[in-house]
């Protein structure tokens, strides 16, 4: 499921993003008495709750207003419809991330603090990997979060050119990477069989259907044979072995990443040019 963000009108959605000076949420206007029991974060902080506890696909302003005690169209007074409300919970959530990392033992110890927070975030919230990037949200916490990550590269000194491809290069990896677990987790609680166990009854099948299959494909052998790792424990009672198993593939691909940024920053200071190899 992909859900696209910015369908709403422009300038109420990022009136409400941004919460505009003069913009009241949606809230009904009055001199005097109390104050309304809703508010367009109570709103937001209920969305987050819903998609969390049961996905996107779950969310709805009908759910919404039930897990508030009210009904939809309450809700439309403070928030327009589904597609604003998708956009101020996805900024929203994105607040959680820190926004500064010491860069006292360098840019590289930094970097790999942020993709590591970043990637229990998506984690913690599996139903944010299903906004679109194609269009991104524009919001304070979507913007702060690029500027976090800003802060921490320009001091490798590369250029703007190649640092807008680094940029997007550790997002998409990063995204990619923890969307590969949160798919994981989806597919076993919707079919009702774990990870380990659609592997073992698959590869056992498929050792009986195909049973050339080693001579047909002799590399991919080799490498389960020589680069998998040593076969969980009988009593192992931590994180899914399969998931530990893309915990390190999320490591080493990062690890290989920050080579590449470091080769990047070498070369730059040994050019005449000062250009790095990604411009």
């Amino acid at each position: 499921m992909v859900v696209f963000a910015g369908q709403g009108d422009p300038r109420r959605s990022l009136s409400l993003l941004w919460r505009t000076k003069g913009d009241d949420g949606g809230r009904p206007r009055a001199s005097r008495g109390p104050k309304p029991a809703l508010s367009v974060d109570a709103i937001v902080d209920a969305g987050i709750a819903v998609a969390d506890t049961d996905g996107m696909a779950a969310l709805s302003m009908r759910t919404v207003g039930e897990r508030l005690g009210r009904t939809a169209m309450a809700l439309y007074t403070y928030v327009p419809g589904k597609t604003e409300l998708v956009d101020l919970m996805h900024d929203r959530a994105l607040a959680e991330l820190p926004t500064d990392y010491d860069l006292t033992p360098g840019w590289r110890s930094a970097v790999t603090s942020w993709a590591t927070d970043t990637w229990e975030f998506y984690l913690r919230h599996p139903w944010v990997l299903q906004v679109s990037q194609a269009r991104p949200v524009l919001g304070p916490h979507e913007y702060t979060s690029l500027e976090t990550l800003l802060r921490v590269l320009y001091t490798t000194e590369l250029d703007s050119a190649a640092l807008r491809r680094i940029v997007g290069a550790l997002f998409h990896f990063v995204r990619g990477a923890a969307r590969t677990v949160a798919e994981s987790r989806e597919a076993a609680t919707a079919t009702g069989v774990s990870d380990e166990d659609w592997w073992h009854s698959r590869s056992a099948m498929l050792t009986e259907v195909v049973p050339d299959f080693a001579e047909r494909f002799p590399l991919l052998v080799r490498l389960e044979t020589e680069g998998a790792p040593p076969p969980p424990e009988e009593d192992a009672d931590d994180a899914p072995y399969l998931e530990r198993e893309a915990r390190a593939t999320f490591e080493a691909g990062l690890t290989v990443l920050l080579d590449g940024i470091e080769a990047a920053v070498a070369r730059r200071a040994t050019t005449p040019t000062g250009q790095g190899p990604l411009e």
